[in-house]
């Protein structure tokens, strides 16, 4: 049923005509409500975080609690700061003068002895083949002794070497060659038992195996050694200015505290800001005379121990190498040679002559390092004993020139009077003996330099926490006084 239109009525007196009011039809939407009152303009956008704090914060900062509290903060996070910087510096400096004691040293005295060893190995060799049948078993048995320490120090120096790096593929290489030189050498010993000359040709080979790839290897690993020694003395003997730096600037600041708190209270003392000051000046003072008395110590290992085992090992290698070239000289009988100016001349009485120069040298500067006489001694013994051993050498070498081999091959393996080998062992003992102190001097020395930076790291982190909180309890004792 369709209702008519209903219409409006305005008020009377308005003026305003009658509208219709026409009701929505079923199953149409009606229209929204049209707002009432006036429109409403959106409101300003939420500030950050950052922004609402930095308000407070300036707000604060215009009242002499709010600054109080500002100051105590920063005072508490900078003391913090000062000890954990110390803390880390002192740990790290520490870390590196053990690894200097007990790790790179060791291991670079290691990659010494497996030169040595491998080099007197080869020495013991020509020594016992240069006697044939007359081989002592002392020569025999120092040989096995060589072969095996070597292989001993290169197990020990490959557990002790980064995967991949250049001392662990020398070490491969090394650990892939001993057996190789050890078969050559084997083979030319039975030979020579057996009266076949081919096994000269035999040694030869396991003397060119040595002189040519072992012994540069072992050469190269005693270098990259020493320069991880090297690396670990820098890192322990840098000197920490971050924790200087910071730690005199949290000392002026604590003083600036001070003199304010004073300004504004004619109070000559806070204990809390004076608790602190204490704490960090302890601190600072731990810090310069622990690492200069390490650093003194380290010094001292390096200059009185380190220095002197470079050179004492350099001596004991030539040694090794001369002894190897006096035995092969004998054993090629001129038939490997070696132009020296205008001359041809056997190539291992060159290489006697080298090596044995370089001896003499490296005793001179031995000696010269030696700082006490307990050093001294033993340097000067086997300096001694190398000049009798070039005396005889110059016998030994005069018959071999003359075509009086046996009486030659006796003057230098023992069966005559006065041989050269006796000399030999006398200038190696010597340098065993020298090099056995100064490896004393080294561990007394860098044993003080480590130790001085015992507790260091600890105390400074505790000194840091009371410091701190004497910073925060004076600006407490402030701020207690406005309420």
């Amino acid at each position: 049923m369709t209702h008519p239109p209903k219409s409006t009525t305005a008020p009377p007196g308005s003026g305003l005509p009658t509208m219709p009011v026409v009701p929505p039809q079923q199953g149409q939407p009606v229209p929204p409500a049209a707002p009432s009152g006036p429109p409403v303009a959106p409101g300003p956008a939420r500030r950050t975080a950052f922004a609402e704090g930095a308000d407070r914060l300036r707000a604060a900062a215009t009242t002499e609690p709010g600054r109080l509290r500002i100051i105590g903060a920063l005072l508490a996070l900078l003391v913090v700061l000062f000890g954990a910087i110390t803390a880390w510096q002192m740990a790290d400096r520490a870390a590196a003068a053990d690894d200097v004691l007990n790790r790179s040293q060791p291991l670079s005295s290691d990659a010494a002895d497996i030169y040595r060893a491998l080099a007197d190995a080869n020495t013991a060799a020509a020594s016992g083949y240069l006697a044939g049948l007359q081989e002592k078993p002392a020569t025999r048995q120092a040989y096995e002794k060589d072969i095996r320490e070597a292989a001993a120090k290169l197990v020990k120096a490959a557990a002790n070497s980064e995967a991949g790096s250049e001392s662990a593929n020398a070490i491969a290489d090394l650990n892939e060659q001993l057996p190789e030189y050890k078969g050559l050498v084997e083979t030319a010993r039975a030979n020579n038992r057996q009266g076949f000359p081919v096994g000269g040709a035999y040694l030869r080979a396991a003397n060119e195996k040595m002189q040519t790839q072992m012994l540069p290897k072992a050469q190269d690993l005693y270098t990259w050694e020493n320069q991880r020694l090297q690396s670990d003395y820098a890192d322990a003997k840098a000197f920490p200015w971050a924790a200087l730096g910071l730690g005199v600037a949290v000392l002026a600041a604590l003083v600036w505290a001070q003199r304010r708190n004073y300004q504004r209270t004619n109070r000559v003392l806070n204990h809390g800001l004076v608790t602190a000051s204490g704490a960090c000046v302890v601190v600072l003072l731990w810090l310069v005379v622990g690492h200069t008395v390490a650093r003194a110590g380290l010094n001292d290992s390096y200059e009185h121990g380190v220095r002197s085992l470079n050179v004492l090992q350099d001596a004991r290698i030539a040694s090794l190498t001369a002894r190897s070239d006096e035995n092969l000289s004998l054993i090629r009988r001129g038939a490997d040679t070696k132009k020296v100016g205008d001359q041809t001349m056997d190539a291992y009485a060159v290489g006697y002559d080298t090596e044995i120069g370089r001896l003499a040298s490296a005793l001179a500067k031995a000696d010269s390092l030696a700082d006490d006489s307990a050093g001294a001694k033993p340097v000067a013994d086997a300096n001694s004993f190398m000049k009798a051993w070039k005396d005889r050498h110059v016998v030994a070498q005069g018959l071999n020139d003359k075509g009086n081999y046996q009486q030659a091959r006796d003057k230098v393996i023992g069966v005559g009077k006065d041989p050269t080998s006796v000399c030999f062992d006398n200038v190696d003992k010597a340098l065993k003996t020298a090099l056995d102190h100064e490896q004393g001097e080294f561990e007394q020395a860098a044993t003080g330099g480590r130790d001085a930076f015992t507790g260091l790291p600890y105390g400074a982190a505790v000194l840091a926490v009371l410091a701190a909180a004497g910073a925060v309890l004076g600006i407490g004792r402030r701020l207690s006084e406005y309420r």
